[in-house]
């Protein structure tokens, strides 16, 4: 198990970028912002097969980032995010505090793809604070939909009365929620079968 941890990170970037054949990471006590938060990704550019998996991000604390935790690809890449757990997060006026973006296009210009770096069993435990834009959104895609998202303890809440309050949204994201939610979560599908989501899966 690799681990980082006990760092303070102020950047224009992402705080920690966690990329292709990274596994078995712990991360743990820090302090992300400002900057673009914690990412997984991005993944799967220029059609590469792209391998992430057992990762642990817990006890990190969020203040004036973009984005929260992240997991991000691109189209027409390969392979899969498995076995990631975000927990005990705490934002403070963070604008996309919770996201997952099977469609990300750094720059414009990107086609749609068919095929797509596999996401499945993310786990979102204990994740308050206050956004600035939306609060939780799932991009997966329509060939390779997220499977296995789970959600437990989420509190998000408008950071002042002018703040965006987009409903949380979900594309294609399948999981459940372990506990009522706030904002509530409604657009989460139920879970599709373990033996579809294995079968769609890239090995890596």
């Amino acid at each position: 198990m690799k681990k980082i941890n006990n760092f303070l990170l102020s950047t224009g970037d992402d705080c920690i970028s966690i990329q292709t054949g990274c596994s078995n990471i712990y991360i743990h006590d820090v302090d992300c912002g400002p900057g673009h938060g914690i990412s997984i990704g991005g993944l799967g550019k220029d059609n590469t097969k792209a391998c992430v998996s057992n990762i642990t991000v817990r006890d990190v604390t969020m203040h004036e980032t973009t984005n929260g935790v992240r997991i991000k690809s691109w189209q027409g890449g390969s392979g899969s995010v498995k076995q990631v757990m975000f927990s005990n997060i705490q934002v403070s006026d963070v604008a996309n505090p919770i996201i997952i973006d099977q469609y990300y296009c750094d720059g414009g210009g990107c086609h749609n793809e068919t095929s797509a770096v596999a996401v499945s069993n993310i786990n979102y435990i204990n994740i308050k604070g206050t956004y600035t834009k939306q609060p939780i959104r799932f991009a997966c895609s329509d060939s390779l939909p997220c499977t296995g998202i789970s959600l437990s303890t989420i509190e998000l809440k408008p950071a002042t009365e002018k703040a965006s309050s987009l409903d949380p949204f979900c594309w294609e994201a399948h999981g459940e929620l372990k506990t009522q939610t706030l904002p509530p979560i409604q657009c989460l599908k139920t879970e599709k079968s373990p033996e579809a989501s294995q079968s769609n899966n890239d090995a890596c």
